[in-house]
């Protein structure tokens, strides 16, 4: 007969072996589940990090971004002359421009008067910025100068200013020790780097940090004809342009800003040797109960061998009882990864969700985990002599 991993059988021996000792079984269970959890937490976690480090990148309307050599991430960036992304414009694909200001400023919760970094953006109200429809409309109200739009999606700690502006009471406040007034709302959402961000014109952005020089930016988008190929336009103009600024496409603006996080600092490492510790300690734990159940059974083992039953069969009831623990511990590990990532999401508003990929992951290294001890508890097995053992 060939052999199967799940043979049909009427007697269901490896569920058997697993219930004989319910302690047992739900010490194992829980040691699967906390390990799932853990790793559910840490990928999570780094993911989420990468995402939320490019919050605002996703949503510009740009197919090209300027940028300086020099800067480093969002959280350190560097200007270069304005008029380089006017020199863009003699490209035949380049239809469009938006220059903007990019930098951090202390903003005064006008409720409790504590002051905290935000975010600024300081684009021409005129301009194409975010590729929100209604973003455009918004953007009018800061033609007048002084006047600021809201992230609605940043951290309490700056104060209840969405739940004020829509009440319909007027909301000032000081940005850099010069006073403002919120005259909209917009969703961009916070991230590693920024708790919170504000979006204002170039001349309001001017008078909050009067070092800003007129001719200068942080970043320069690019929007190009429909059809164009962005990747041959960015060479083409990183060949034109002079050096003193890089042209990346979209994608790659974004990449640059993931690859920060992941190569230059140590959290993108801290959070994977997370899940790393999650996964050997599920294996310790796995392992300790398959080698328990099978160095308990060994007479039963060594009576079905004398019997007849081949060493195979016997290492498939192991090798099933590995599966059934994986799939009755990723279950539970699943759920509570879910209500935990909804919990972070609502207390720190970043971008944490569940993922098909991730689950898929945490899946394969749980059927991984229990497999792998199940077959270095199998040795106990293999090396059992049935005549020793009576």
């Amino acid at each position: 007969m060939k052999f199967s991993l799940w043979n049909d059988r009427r007697i269901p021996l490896s569920w058997l072996l697993l219930t004989r000792q319910p302690l047992r079984l739900l010490v194992a269970l829980a040691g699967i589940c906390f390990a799932g959890i853990l790793m559910f937490m840490q990928l999570g976690f780094r993911d989420g990090l990468f995402d939320a480090s490019v919050t605002v990148h996703k949503l510009f309307d740009a197919d090209l971004v300027l940028m300086s050599p020099r800067s480093m991430s969002s959280i350190s960036m560097s200007s270069f002359p304005k008029r380089r992304l006017i020199q863009s414009m003699a490209h035949r694909d380049v239809v469009g421009i938006t220059p903007i200001n990019w930098n951090f400023l202390l903003w005064r919760n006008p409720e409790t008067l504590s002051t905290r970094s935000i975010l600024a953006l300081g684009f021409e109200p005129n301009d194409s910025l975010l590729k929100d429809a209604d973003f455009a409309l918004k953007a009018q109200a800061l033609k007048s100068r002084g006047r600021v739009l809201f992230d609605e999606l940043s951290r309490h700690e700056f104060g209840p200013i969405a739940k004020w502006y829509r009440n319909g009471r007027t909301v000032e406040t000081e940005v850099a020790g010069k006073r403002v007034r919120v005259a909209g709302l917009v969703t961009l959402g916070p991230s590693f780097g920024a708790d919170g961000n504000l979006v204002t014109s170039r001349e309001t952005f001017r008078q909050l940090l009067p070092t800003t020089s007129p001719g200068s930016i942080e970043i320069g988008l690019i929007r190009l004809r429909n059809g164009a190929n962005s990747e041959v336009v960015a060479g083409s103009l990183s060949k034109s342009l002079p050096r003193d600024v890089k042209v990346l496409t979209r994608k790659a603006f974004i990449d640059f800003e993931k690859n920060y996080w992941r190569t230059s600092t140590s959290i993108g490492f801290i959070f994977t040797l997370g899940a790393a510790m999650g996964f050997v300690v599920g294996c310790v734990i796995v392992y300790q109960i398959l080698y328990s159940d099978v160095s308990d059974h060994l007479p039963e083992y060594a009576t079905l061998m004398a019997m007849g039953y081949q060493l195979k069969t016997l290492l498939g009831v192991v090798a099933r009882e590995g599966i059934l623990l994986a799939v009755m511990g990723y279950l539970p590990a699943y759920i509570s990864a879910q209500v935990l990532y909804a919990l972070v999401r609502s207390s720190t508003k970043l971008p944490v969700a569940m993922d098909f990929d991730r689950a898929l992951l945490v899946f394969g290294l749980i059927l991984f985990m229990c497999m792998g001890s199940a077959m270095v508890a199998m040795r106990r097995l293999v090396d059992a002599d049935p005549a020793e053992i009576f």
